[in-house]
């Protein structure tokens, strides 16, 4: 029987959410294709803010990474926006001319950022704050300008602020209404915040009204109704969203705000449905992610036919996620003449709260600088609780009661993900949950903003009582309660062969693995045992099977690779004709020095590496990238040392190894560090008669200067020395971790004292050129048979069709 075709035009976290709930649901009931404009799997959009503010990067905020589309049997277009909708023939057309029917369509466009119709709006240097494209903007304009304007003092330009702050950008704040954040906050909250926030560096320009956005063909300042004015590099727009509702319009779908739908998110047209911040519901558009959640779970039910009333409507909570400020509201905000509220303000500890009472309800609520009660009183309100209740509650806790343990069954833990005390526990006992990560992957609660880990945390102290350790080492994923160094141990103890075999012998409660564990074992099994194991290509992630990395419009860049920095005529004539051969879409000198090929269909992969006749660069590998180095004292007349000679040898010994993840390298021969060693995992410099190695350094968003490990005399040394070294971090750090962040972990004088010992340093030596003795390239085999390459590329199965 064949299966009903599910299309989902979105790739965001309402979507895919939906899709989530009906994989519960109805695991193997429909053949289901994903469209996304972004070029990226699904990834946590209420965490930009963290990738922008440098605490973290995407890679930490994806949701679902590419495995899980393949795990789920889901074909993922990225890049790739849905243009038409026949409704009659009931097939979606895409802007590369794709067609594709549909049984079931669900529409979850999201929205778009309010740009204000400003003077000068499309100057160079004026953006909205919404998706990672944006963030990538102010990070590039971090780093060549100076002075940020943000105009919305609401939730996300106080955001956006705080990154622009970390970025080391001087920030103004220019809001329209006389306090902060007003839609969600009290004038009492709001101006308590504004106090904190001018004392971590933002200034406020309030009661202001931008008329022009000044320059020529660059931004360079703002005017204001009041004849005011403020230069400015960069403006960002943060004024609010708006439906993204164009699709649905030019289809003939019912629109009002946004597209119309019912308590079943059925739109007007059969067998059309849509969900999350496009859809309007009772008259309702929500822009937060617990609303959007919940309609995707009466979604999911509704299509696969399981009794349900559907979707309600919501009660909103907002919770401000700037680093070191904790504000939350919810319901009503401000007092109206029927109403009475309980207010605490504690100016020494900064701490204030209302909770407003309607007719002896909680009706709403508002708290700043302790925000414990947050979840407690969204609850409340939900239920319709009256405060006698809320009341006892403080009693209890005042009498030393811990706050969730007096918590009911159905009090909410997890605001964002609906997920409340009574699940949470179930799930730890059932299914022997020990950590704040597998109740994550197991129930959801603390996915989405991370604000209630705290209290997940606490209910695995109260269920497990003293089997709870809060800081024990996680386990590698939601699959396993093992860590890395408890599997690891495993796998040497019963000499396991395969990651299917660890997962049955260990029992995973996901017998087929996951995105996260798979790649793990590979690499920890081969790291192991790499004479004896054989590499599964299929754990491996998408870029590194395919030998290239994934481009935003689904093409790939391919990347050749060039010992320090260093080519001939002869590779450089292969590049041009590849190039050429191929229509590449740009010929681009990497920041490794090495020349990208981007724009090449996947269907031409092999034929372009063997036509290059030349080992990859591993742009995408899990491992040795560049070893990227300065002239040297061949040419340089500062140079002191042989750098690129060192750099190619070092380049050469350890290219095609694989790590828990990238790390980089460097080689300068004077110590104005051209090569820039004090940013990479491995930078070495040259003085005098002396090699200085640093590790650990970070030039990302988290910058983090490399440490001083040891000086040596001789290139002999430094190889021993970095083989030492990255053989410890290759054994000891967790999967996808970054050397800067193991050095951080370990700490800098902890390595040094382990590779002082020159026995340990051989024992690491021996054990990394036994890993190295086995590396061999896939198409250094098949490269002159192309027959064989090709079937090595057929075997990989990428979430994307690709055309240019």
């Amino acid at each position: 029987m064949s299966k009903q075709k599910l299309v989902l035009i979105g790739n965001g976290m309402a979507g895919i959410r939906t899709i989530e709930e009906i994989l519960k649901l109805k695991p193997n009931e429909f053949d289901i294709v994903v469209f996304g404009s972004e070029p990226y799997p699904n990834y946590n959009r209420i965490q930009l803010s963290k990738v922008l503010q440098g605490d973290t990067e995407l890679s930490d905020i994806t949701l679902n990474e590419w495995h899980w589309y393949e795990e789920n049997n889901i074909r993922l277009y990225p890049g790739e926006t849905v243009t038409n909708i026949d409704k009659e023939k009931q097939i979606v057309v895409t802007d590369k001319d794709r067609k594709e029917a549909y049984d079931y369509l669900i529409i979850a466009t999201g929205s778009n950022p309010f740009m204000l119709p400003l003077p000068g709006a499309d100057k160079e240097g004026v953006t909205a704050f919404r998706d990672i494209k944006d963030c990538e903007t102010m990070i590039d304009y971090s780093k060549k300008y100076q002075r940020a304007a943000v105009i919305g003092g609401g939730l996300l330009g106080l955001e956006a602020a705080r990154g622009l702050l970390n970025l080391g950008m001087e920030v103004d704040v220019i809001h329209i209404s006389d306090y902060l954040m007003e839609r969600q906050l009290d004038r009492d909250a709001g101006e308590l915040l504004q106090k904190e926030l001018e004392q971590q560096g933002m200034n406020f320009l309030l009661n202001k009204q931008t008329t022009d956005i000044t320059g020529k063909k660059r931004v360079t300042g703002l005017k204001f109704s009041d004849g005011g004015r403020i230069s400015a590099d960069l403006v960002v727009m943060a004024v609010g969203i708006r439906p993204n509702v164009s699709l649905a319009l030019e289809s003939g779908i019912g629109v009002n705000k946004g597209i119309v739908v019912n308590d079943h998110m059925e739109t007007d047209v059969a067998n059309i449905y849509a969900v999350g911040e496009c859809a309007e519901h009772d008259q309702m558009v929500y822009g937060l992610v617990a609303p959007l959640y919940e309609q995707g779970k009466a979604l999911a039910k509704h299509i696969c036919n399981k009794e349900d009333e559907g979707y309600k409507g919501s009660v909103l909570s907002t919770q401000l996620k700037v680093s070191g400020v904790d504000v939350f509201s919810t319901g009503m905000i401000n007092e109206q003449s029927n109403t009475k509220a309980i207010k605490m303000y504690d100016d020494w500890n900064g701490t204030y709260k209302k909770v407003i009472v309607d007719q002896g309800k909680i009706s709403g609520a508002v708290l700043f600088g302790d925000t414990k009660e947050g979840t407690r009183l969204l609850s409340m309100i939900k239920k319709g609780a009256d405060v006698e209740e809320y009341l006892e509650a403080g009693e209890r806790e005042e009498s030393g009661s811990d706050l969730v343990a007096s918590m009911p069954d159905d009090e909410l833990i997890c605001g964002c993900n609906g997920v409340d005390k009574g699940t949470i526990v179930e799930a730890i006992n059932s299914q022997g949950l020990t950590s704040v990560e597998q109740v994550k992957g197991c129930t959801n609660a603390s996915r989405s903003c991370g604000t209630c880990k705290s209290l997940v945390s606490d209910l695995l102290e109260y269920t497990l009582g003293d089997d709870y350790n809060a800081d024990q080492k996680e386990s590698i994923c939601g699959c396993t309660d093992l860590s890395k160094d408890e599997v690891i141990a495993e796998i040497e103890e019963k000499g396991m062969r395969t990651t299917r075999e660890v997962m049955n012998v260990l029992g995973w409660k996901n017998e087929e693995g996951c995105s996260k564990c798979k790649p793990a074992l590979n690499y920890y099994m081969g790291m192991l045992k790499p004479k004896e194991y054989h590499d599964e290509k299929e754990s491996r992630f998408v870029n590194e099977r395919m030998h290239a990395n994934i481009q935003k419009d689904g093409t790939f860049g391919v990347v050749p690779r060039m010992y320090g920095g260093v080519t001939n005529a002869e590779d450089l004539r292969k590049i041009a004709d590849a190039a050429e051969k191929y229509d590449v879409g740009m010929i681009k000198i990497t920041g490794g020095q090495r020349i990208n090929l981007l724009g090449v269909n996947k269907e031409d992969l092999p034929d372009i590496w063997a036509d290059l006749d030349m080992p990859s660069g591993h742009a995408y590998a899990k491992g040795l990238r560049t070893v990227k180095t300065c002239v040297g004292s061949e040419f340089c007349r500062f140079g002191t040392q042989d750098s690129t000679g060192l750099g190619i040898r070092l380049e050469q010994k350890f290219e095609g190894l694989y790590g828990p993840h990238k790390f980089k390298m460097s080689v300068s021969a004077c110590p104005r560090n051209c090569a820039e060693g004090g940013i990479k995992d491995v930078g070495i410099v040259g003085l005098e008669g002396v090699w200085e190695i640093y590790v650990g350094g970070n030039g990302g968003t988290e910058l983090r200067e490399a440490d001083l490990l040891v000086k040596v005399k001789t290139e002999d040394e430094v190889m021993e020395w970095v083989g030492a070294y990255l053989q410890y971090y290759r054994e000891t750090a967790n999967y996808l971790e970054r050397t800067s962040k193991w050095v951080d972990r370990f700490g800098i004088d902890h390595v040094k004292e382990v590779l002082d010992d020159k026995q340990k340093r051989d024992e690491f030596n021996a054990r990394m050129d036994e890993a190295l003795s086995v590396i061999q390239e896939p198409w250094s085999e098949a490269i002159h048979n192309e027959t064989t390459l090709k079937e090595l590329f057929e075997k990989v199965n990428v979430p994307t069709t690709t055309s240019k």
